[in-house]
């Protein structure tokens, strides 16, 4: 079947990732959970950069072996590779992450507003990951259905998952075929990550 949609996802070398540590708790996805960063992003230039914070933060900080999340997706709708998917998160939450495929997306939706372009970026991840790995889209859920002690993923962006409509959208995106998320890595990327920082 012909790809519905190809989407990119860019690689970690692309926003400057630092090397997984050794370790990780390999595990199969069976569970799809939206998250926020709890954190105000500004521009959108700023993501490439929050990302590696937000790296610096989980290794250094919390001691874990990488970037808690499998995918970011950011303002603008840019989709970045973050943990290999193979591998459990991490939460400093109190559920276990393992078997959850984990998007983040940039921002603090108690405070501000998810856009048009960052709800597609997930879908798109989402879709992929339930083609991907076999993950039913009825198990699409936010941070705080899985934690009773966070409102993760903040309001705004909570109520497209409450609604039903984040589902909504990856269920008929699936319908039209399959999705196609290609990674995309060295000059290519750098160019593209280099237009983000730049605000184009």
């Amino acid at each position: 079947m012909a790809a519905a949609i190809s989407g990119v996802m860019l690689c970690r070398d692309s926003w400057g990732a630092q090397p997984a540590r050794p370790g990780g708790i390999p595990h199969s996805l069976t569970r799809m959970t939206i998250h926020h960063t709890a954190a105000a992003l500004g521009a959108n230039s700023n993501a490439p950069a929050r990302l590696r914070q937000h790296q610096r933060y989980h290794q250094d900080s919390q001691g874990w072996i990488d970037v808690a999340y499998h995918v970011s997706v950011d303002r603008d709708g840019n989709i970045f590779e973050l943990r290999r998917p193979e591998l459990a998160g991490d939460t400093a939450t109190s559920y276990d992450p393992a078997g959850h495929f984990l998007v983040v997306c940039e921002g603090n939706f108690d405070e501000e507003f998810v856009t048009e372009a960052q709800l597609r970026g997930a879908t798109i991840a989402f879709a992929w990951a339930a083609q991907q790995f076999g993950i039913a889209t009825e198990t699409l859920a936010g941070h705080r259905d899985v934690s009773g002690d966070t409102a993760c993923p903040g309001s705004d962006l909570y109520a497209y998952v409450r609604s039903g409509d984040l589902k909504r959208r990856v269920d008929e995106l699936m319908a039209t075929g399959t999705v196609d998320l290609k990674t995309v890595c060295g000059t290519e990327a750098a160019a593209i990550v280099a237009a983000i920082e730049n605000g184009s």
